[in-house]
Formats: C-alpha cells, sequence, structure tokens
C-alpha cells in the first residue's frame, strides 16, 4: 500500500476515536427450593474494575422486556443490572387476571417471596464485576412490593427504590439497613390513603431514612409506555412522573453508593 494510502487509513481511523463496547446481556439460570428462575444480566465490559450492582424486580406480568429495558438503561449508567425472574421459567403473561394469579401464588408464602428475591441478590452479589458493598433493588408495582419486604427484612443493600409499587406497612423497622425511597403515583387507585399514612407513620417512627413522594395526577404503571396498553382502569403512563422519578432514583444512587460510602 502507498504510504499516502495507509496515512490516510490511519488518519481516519484516528479521527473515528477508540471503539465503545456495547452493552453485555445474558441470561443467567439460578434457583430457590427446586425451582429453575431465569434473570437477565446487563452490564457494560468497557468499564474496568468493579462498580455498583442494582437489582431490578418486575411488575406483576412478570419478567417482560420492561424490566429488562430498565436493567439495560441502568448497564449504560454504569451499574451491573440484574433483572430478577419471581415467578419462575422467566413467564411473563399479557392477561391481567393470569398475572395476578402468578403474583398472588408468590406473595402467598412469604419465604417463597424472600427467598427467590434473596436468591436474585446473591446472584447479583457473586458477579465478579459487582461491588457487593454497593447494592440497590428497584421495584414497579409487585417488584416495589417485593424490594420493600427485601428492606423491611433487613437485607443488606444499600438503597432499595420502589416505583408505584403494591405499599405494606412494615410489621417492624428494627432491622432495616436500607435507604427507602417511594415514588408513587399521587392518584393511584390501587393504594388508600390510610395504607399510605400507616406507612409513613411507621417509618417516622421508627426513624426510617426514607423518601415519599407522589406525582401530581399520575395514577398506577405511570413509569412503564405501555401500561395504556392493558386497557386497566387507574393503569397509565405518565411521561413527566417517569422522568422525574428516574431523577429521583438516580439522586439516591450518587449519594449512597459512591465508594467510602
Amino acid at each position: 500500500m502507498p504510504m499516502k494510502k495507509i496515512f490516510l487509513v490511519l488518519l481516519l481511523s484516528l479521527a473515528a476515536g477508540p471503539a465503545h463496547a456495547a452493552i453485555k446481556t445474558q441470561v443467567v439460570d439460578y434457583a430457590y427450593e427446586g425451582v429453575t428462575l431465569k434473570g437477565f444480566l446487563a452490564w457494560d465490559d468497557a468499564i474496568q474494575g468493579k462498580r455498583p450492582g442494582v437489582m431490578v424486580v418486575h411488575e406483576f406480568w412478570g419478567l417482560n422486556d420492561y424490566a429488562r429495558s430498565r436493567a439495560e438503561q441502568l448497564a449504560k449508567l454504569g451499574y451491573v443490572a440484574f433483572a430478577a425472574d419471581m415467578y419462575g421459567d422467566g413467564k411473563s403473561s399479557t392477561h391481567p387476571e393470569e398475572a395476578r394469579k402468578m403474583m398472588a401464588e408468590v406473595r402467598a408464602n412469604a419465604k417463597t417471596w424472600l427467598g427467590r428475591a434473596n436468591a436474585a441478590l446473591q446472584v447479583l452479589r457473586d458477579n465478579p464485576h459487582v461491588d457487593a458493598n454497593h447494592i440497590a433493588a428497584i421495584g414497579y408495582c409487585f417488584g416495589g412490593a417485593t424490594v420493600l419486604a427485601l428492606a423491611y427484612s433487613g437485607a443488606d443493600l444499600a438503597a432499595v427504590v420502589s416505583f408505584h409499587g403494591a405499599l405494606m406497612v412494615p410489621e417492624s423497622t428494627q432491622a432495616i439497613k436500607a435507604r427507602i425511597l417511594i415514588l408513587q403515583g399521587a392518584e393511584d387507585p390501587f393504594v388508600p390513603a390510610e395504607t399510605i399514612q400507616k406507612l409513613k407513620a411507621a417509618l417516622d417512627q421508627g426513624k426510617v431514612k426514607y423518601k415519599f413522594v407522589a406525582y401530581p395526577k399520575a395514577v398506577h404503571g405511570f413509569t412503564n409506555p405501555d401500561a395504556d396498553k392493558a386497557g386497566m382502569k387507574g393503569v397509565a403512563y405518565q411521561a413527566e412522573a417517569d422522568r422525574l422519578s428516574w431523577q429521583e432514583m438516580l439522586s439516591l444512587f450518587q449519594e449512597v453508593m459512591k465508594p467510602g460510602k
């Protein structure tokens, strides 16, 4: 190749800059009490060394594209994200009644519910890219209830974030280690005002570090762009609440998941 052409190739390659690795994803099989669970792992392999991890817990629909997309979104921000499978075999549904049945089956047994969540957390902790001292869990709808249950049980987490979650009042706050962020639609018809009042009172009395944010005119499912497709009353997407709630989460992560915290 003539010297002029070689120089041109080098010039073009320098102008293009360094290649950026794509986000990597992987289906990870794990188990709890003999049930095979299929989670979804996402990370940026261009980042060197260990980094914070975030577990994502799906809505009552199951581990679907929405939960996976949130894991990929977090990976693009530099986290290792693991979308848990709470139903087994990676099951999901687009039919509300079937989804409710799957959710109710898991929630009916507290041991199974927490056991599967903790099994997913262990997958994240064991990942060689993850700084095990800086792990958070986020959840949507049923997933919001799941991460709150983890916090109430004393799970060793830096933070938990519930997006339009099925809120529960803790029987005790003594075991809570995680910072708690609760992000709700102000007009969510599935969470009674009385439940919210009791929840805040319990967290206040226990001197738990938490923040509760209610978004005006937002209902259930406000973070999911496909929420309206379900045709369920009281379930709808709201772009502004989605944007603001994500920023609330990121602000908390910046505070609690820096090295040395």
